[in-house]
């Protein structure tokens, strides 16, 4: 969630690389290179993407270990240097991706949800299943939302993010609805300054609400997870005075509708559930751009009366500290094409250590939680692994997660989008999906072009190289999302949804589904009444299909 960037030079290098001032540095796998790293680590990466060799993926068996244990899945160089190995030389579509993988393309005169708020971050009225309800008639989704006449731009919204909802009736196909979704703008859901209370006297210059997760348990009870934050700057966009910080938190509140809307009362009182230990998952003092949001909490049937959640961080330690291995590298020992230890770590991807964190709740009443060993590490070779969720399938275990192609680490790629992995339980040796790259949905991408930004895209590059993000998979394989930019236009509006068939340890986007892969705008269903099975604590056997 990047706020007003700036850019960098490097000394003695005319290049010059975008440097994001939040939680974390969007393009530091490259901010701490010197000069003839840097290029020692450009032919690498170039000689890659030409298709000239590429390493053997590292092996992975799928074995499910106890959720409470201290196995945690590498995803690894050898295995995420399978994306470009298994891409071509983009053509006149400037996408280097196989289709079956590439998000289909968005016409640039998309539609608006709603005109008065920039829309991002989005889930569903949920149970604990991740089954989708309606209630009493309607579909309810949470999304991030900010003022777009507030004075501040589309980049800066992240530190103003409010979760907002909406409201339509189900059961409509998305072919009968209005373009843009038929969403009806409900309002904030937390009262004003709710959030701020779980900081305490912590001094601050801004409050937002980020992801999580909605679940509705009991009656009309609606637990919202989120990750309330806190920024203290000396100026908007300035410097830090203290670090950032972040709380995985928890408000309760009712659901309410009749005929004509839907309203939510409560969310006066928000509990802090977990913060940073700096063992697992890394804190602000450790590194001020530190990740660790987007709790998604869910029941497993194979460990009934417990209660897990998984979330987005970064490994514990000091930022920049050299304390990657051989195991994060993944390559077997005669590899040809296997990468020196110490070559990668002097090219910067030290700074880029993403996990998928998991803890389980110690109470009943989900009000007290534990951190527990994260369940993947991306340990010099991403930096983010946002929304993680996990997806039930044919008895597999299926662990989606979103990153960004600038969040890398130096030497490897891969495009915006969703990123997937399957296993035999919530703790497995995952294998990264497709032939273990992982990549499952990215938008079109020229591997051989600089990334550029959103607010600043590469001519070279493919206008939708940012078309969407912040993708939900959802019951069905149905895919959710909203759109970042298109060419010059800005978005701030829900993507048309698109659908994914999993098969296995594959998995293909579905082009048959709507019109050219491409389904309603914001269109996400439910797949289950909140009245019938999946209601009080999410224990519904109907749908199979997690949750699909």
């Amino acid at each position: 969630m990047p706020t007003q960037p700036f850019t960098f030079t490097f000394p003695g290098n005319d290049d010059e690389m975008t440097y994001f001032p939040l939680f974390r540095p969007i393009a530091a796998k490259r901010l701490f290179l010197a000069g003839g790293a840097l290029a020692a680590f450009a032919s690498v990466a170039h000689a890659q993407s030409g298709g000239t060799g590429a390493p053997m993926p590292t092996p992975h068996t799928q074995q499910a270990y106890d959720p409470e244990g201290n196995f945690t899945m590498r995803w690894t160089r050898a295995d995420i240097r399978q994306i470009v190995a298994q891409s071509h030389t983009a053509g006149a579509d400037k996408n280097s991706l196989p289709q079956a993988l590439t998000m289909p393309d968005i016409p640039q005169d998309f539609p608006l949800i709603n005109s008065n708020v920039w829309v991002w971050d989005t889930w569903p009225l949920a149970d604990l299943r991740a089954n989708q309800l309606s209630y009493k008639g309607w579909e309810v989704i949470f999304s991030l939302t900010a003022d777009p006449h507030a004075g501040y731009t589309f980049d800066d919204r992240h530190v103003h993010a409010r979760i907002g909802f909406f409201y339509r009736r189900a059961g409509i196909p998305a072919s009968q609805r209005p373009a843009n979704g038929g969403w009806t703008w409900g309002g904030h859901l937390f009262p004003d300054g709710a959030s701020a209370k779980v900081f305490g006297t912590a001094p601050m210059t801004n409050n937002a609400e980020w992801s999580g997760s909605a679940r509705l348990t009991h009656g009309d009870n609606v637990n919202l997870y989120y990750t309330a934050t806190s920024f203290n700057r000396s100026a908007p966009g300035g410097a830090d005075i203290t670090p950032p910080q972040a709380i995985i938190t928890r408000a309760d509140g009712h659901i309410h509708a009749d005929a004509t809307h839907v309203w939510f009362s409560g969310f006066d009182d928000h509990k802090a559930l977990l913060q940073p230990d700096g063992n697992y998952y890394q804190t602000g003092q450790q590194n001020t751009y530190f990740s660790f949001r987007d709790p998604f909490v869910f029941t497993d049937p194979a460990h009934p009366g417990k209660t897990y959640m998984v979330f987005e961080g970064n490994t514990g330690g000091p930022r920049g500290a050299r304390t990657c291995t051989e195991a994060d590298l993944g390559y077997a020992p005669n590899d040809p094409y296997k990468e020196d230890l110490n070559a990668v770590m002097n090219s910067g991807a030290v700074y880029q250590k993403a996990n998928v964190g998991l803890a389980i709740a110690t109470n009943p009443q989900l009000t007290e939680w534990k951190f527990l060993p994260p369940i993947l590490s991306a340990n010099c070779v991403d930096d983010q692994t946002e929304r993680p969720q996990i997806y039930l399938k044919d008895g597999k275990y299926y662990l989606f997660t979103i990153s960004h192609r600038t969040t890398m680490a130096a030497g490897v790629d891969g495009p915006d989008g969703v990123y997937g992995f399957v296993g035999n339980g919530i703790r497995s040796d995952f294998l990264p999906l497709n032939s273990s790259s992982g990549l499952v949905l990215g938008n079109p991408t020229d591997f051989s072009a600089p990334a550029g930004a959103p607010y600043s895209q590469d001519p070279n590059q493919n206008p939708r190289e940012f078309q969407s993000y912040s993708h939900y998979v959802m019951p069905g394989g149905l895919v959710e999302s909203f759109i970042d930019a298109i060419g010059a236009r800005r978005g701030g509006t829900l993507a048309p949804t698109v659908k994914v068939n999993i098969n296995g340890t594959s998995t293909a986007v579905d082009r048959a589904y709507g019109r050219g892969g491409l389904g309603g705008y914001g269109d996400i269903p439910a797949n289950l009444p909140a009245t019938g099975a999946g209601h009080n604590g999410g224990n519904s056997q109907g749908n199979q299909d997690n949750q699909q």
